[in-house]
């Protein structure tokens, strides 16, 4: 591990994502949390999976990597984990805020105060959720006047702290976006 870096060993992280989830801003942020010492979970929804695995994309588009799934998320529960890594892409969040299991996962962690990392589009999971309310977090921009008609406050910033809560903006900010990913897992 890098001089410096947070440590989470003994931490367990939940990464929920689907089809169309953006490459980098799954493999670099999950990365980092690995090489501070926590272990991942890739967990998906039904409809977010082929033969087990999430399809990943590079510019929203162009099919990037598939991942192995560790479990649907209606087969486990926010108690078993320490953490929510939420990634990206615009086709993964839609279809995680469509699923009620997905829905309820991500409203465990925010209501139970544990640590969650959304970037991009990650948000709009969030939002459905209803869970944005009097926050303030930063997002892809085209998503930006939902949010703010879901009650948040959002600002154009690289990387955005509110409580348990870090957003960003786009793959740009995944270097950025990791490290805060980790400070936040690790208690900072």
């Amino acid at each position: 591990m890098p001089r410096g870096m947070a440590e989470l060993t003994g931490k367990t992280i939940a990464v929920l994502a689907a089809k169309g989830v953006e490459r980098i801003e799954l493999v670099e942020p999950r990365a980092a949390v690995d090489a501070a010492g926590a272990t991942t979970h890739l967990l998906s929804v039904p409809d977010g999976v082929t033969d087990g695995t999430v399809q990943s994309v590079d510019g929203d588009i162009h099919p990037g990597e598939t991942f192995p799934v560790h479990a649907l998320v209606g087969e486990v529960s926010a108690d078993d984990y320490d953490g929510l890594l939420l990634p990206g892409g615009a086709v993964n969040p839609d279809t995680l805020r469509q699923d009620p299991d997905a829905l309820a996962f991500v409203k465990a962690f925010m209501d139970a105060g544990k640590p969650v990392a959304a970037i991009c589009h990650a948000p709009w999971t969030l939002l459905e959720a209803e869970t944005l309310s009097g926050r303030t977090l930063t997002s892809y921009p085209s998503i930006r006047g939902d949010l703010r008609r879901g009650g948040a406050t959002v600002v154009d910033e690289e990387v955005c702290r509110d409580g348990n809560l870090v957003t960003s903006r786009d793959p740009d900010d995944v270097p950025a976006f990791s490290a805060a990913a980790v400070e936040l897992f690790a208690g900072g």
